[in-house]
């Protein structure tokens, strides 16, 4: 049994299977890997799912790591419940993403993936609640277990449940795309925590702005108190007593020391190295995303060549360096996604580039040391979603860079409330006014590009994973 416990879709580690058969354990990274670190490993369990066949095999086998449960899930369900809904429909709602003429459709088939995303809820619900001690904190994160608090409230009244968006939360307008039954579980699921978190409070403030009910199962109504610091949702089931969750905003940041330790193995100088060489001491134009499409990656490349049109000063004096992590290949529109963008680097290649001057340098695959060394390289940091619930990379790239860089940030991302009065902000769908953006931030004196990247560097060091992680701990524990 455990006192604190975390539930996510992803965990703390992952299995590959050998030829052999034996079992090749690899640890995964990230916030919240750090965050949790910060609690005793005999006090805590991370309930995640099971989502591969080395990880199902670590679960037959009962080969786990100490403090970790994975969930062996029917693979059709954890396919409808992460691919069919999480992923193609609550991301898409949350990021505001749709082709409207065209999608959504909520149809026969997406009532049936619908009913897996629930039933997959349930299974952690369910370990969950068997896990816990008498009065447990119960952490769960993110879109893929919206529904887990309100099945987890049921099933264990006494514990103390919190949950943590780490994506951005769909204005009421496009949250009312969902049948009203369906959004109304979405939202009922939510509120069975006692607190609800976001990166920023434009997210959270959205979320209260969507928690309007008035259904068979009870009402809700949004509450924002000026004279109070609490904020968040006055709720009743049917038959139920009145409660309360409280929305707060937990803005992420990054861990300085960490990261510039890990910009700094060998590994990274020699990938840094070769950044060198391949750039030729031209001033570097860096960006690091998943070929997600909220990531704006498309318009950003735009607005580069739009630079290189109407600046002809520029030409081989800069270079883009472009690392796009393929993400969710099985997906159809992300497959197309990274394949445009790869063909757009290719054309201003061929439109602007020479002989000693390729102008794109694009990665498209997953090389951490290269983004570390691209980090370290950067002149100026090109992060410009469309809608982001924060944006690591914004907060990143300032950390480490060696000689300061200048960060061009859209108005979409959630670091933007806490680095706008440093960066160069750009609406996200502006070519031009992002061409512009990287006009002034190269042309950018050093001594202001120096001092604008030490204050980003603090704001982006300001709530650090630990920290982030047991602030949200304490706030649970004391209601």
């Amino acid at each position: 049994m455990a006192s604190v416990l975390v539930a996510s879709n992803r965990g703390p580690v992952s299995y590959a299977l050998g030829d052999d058969g034996s079992l090749d354990t690899r640890r995964g990274g990230g916030g919240l890997v750090s965050g949790l670190s910060a609690v005793s490993s005999q006090d805590s369990l991370w309930v995640c799912a099971a989502l591969g066949e080395g990880d199902r095999e670590a679960v037959r086998r009962g080969a786990g790591e100490p403090g970790v449960r994975m969930l062996d899930i029917d693979p059709e369900v954890y396919a409808d419940a992460y691919n069919g809904i999480a992923n193609s429909v609550l991301w898409f709602l949350h990021h505001h993403l749709y082709d409207i003429p065209r999608e959504p459709v909520f149809d026969a088939g997406f009532r049936r993936r619908w009913e897996s995303y629930r039933d997959y809820n349930r299974a952690f619900a369910e370990a969950l609640a068997a896990e816990a001690d008498e009065s447990a904190a119960v952490l769960v994160q993110d879109y893929h277990l919206a529904l887990v608090p309100g099945q987890l409230r049921a099933l264990r009244p006494d514990l103390r449940i919190s949950h943590f968006t780490h994506t951005p939360w769909a204005s009421p307008e496009y949250l009312r795309m969902l049948p009203q039954d369906v959004r109304e579980e979405l939202l009922w699921g939510m509120l069975g925590a006692d607190e609800l978190g976001f990166h920023t409070w434009g997210w959270a403030s959205s979320f209260i702005d969507c928690a309007s009910v008035d259904g068979a199962d009870g009402t809700a109504r949004g509450v924002r108190r000026s004279d109070d610091p609490w904020h968040g949702v006055e709720h009743r089931r049917r038959g139920g007593p009145k409660r309360h969750t409280r929305v707060r905003a937990y803005p992420l940041g990054v861990d300085g020391e960490e990261l510039r330790a890990l910009a700094h193995r060998p590994e990274v100088d020699e990938k840094l190295a070769r950044l060198r060489a391949e750039t030729g001491g031209r001033k570097t134009i860096v960006r690091v995303d998943r070929t997600e499409l909220s990531k704006n990656i498309l318009r950003g490349l735009h607005a580069y060549r739009e630079l290189l049109t109407v600046h002809p000063e520029w030409h081989d004096r800069v270079v883009h360096l472009a690392s796009a992590y393929p993400s969710r290949q099985d997906l159809e529109s992300y497959r197309a996604y990274t394949e445009a963008v790869t063909e757009l680097a290719d054309e201003i290649n061929a439109e602007f580039g020479t002989t000693t001057w390729q102008p794109v340098l694009v990665s498209v695959k997953d090389d951490f040391p290269r983004s570390l060394a691209a980090y370290r390289l950067a002149d100026v940091a090109l992060v410009n979603p469309v809608r982001d619930g924060m944006n690591l990379v914004a907060k990143e790239i300032p950390v480490v860079s060696e000689s300061g860089c200048v960060l061009v940030l859209s108005t979409g991302a959630g670091a933007h409330e806490e680095l706008k009065d440093d960066a160069l902000t750009v609406n996200p769908f502006d070519v031009t006014e992002t061409a512009e953006a990287l006009h002034k931030a190269l042309s950018m004196p050093p001594t202001e590009r120096t001092d604008r990247t030490k204050r980003l560097a603090a704001a982006a060091t300001a709530l650090p994973p630990q920290r982030w992680f047991l602030d949200q701990l304490e706030a649970l524990r004391e209601g």
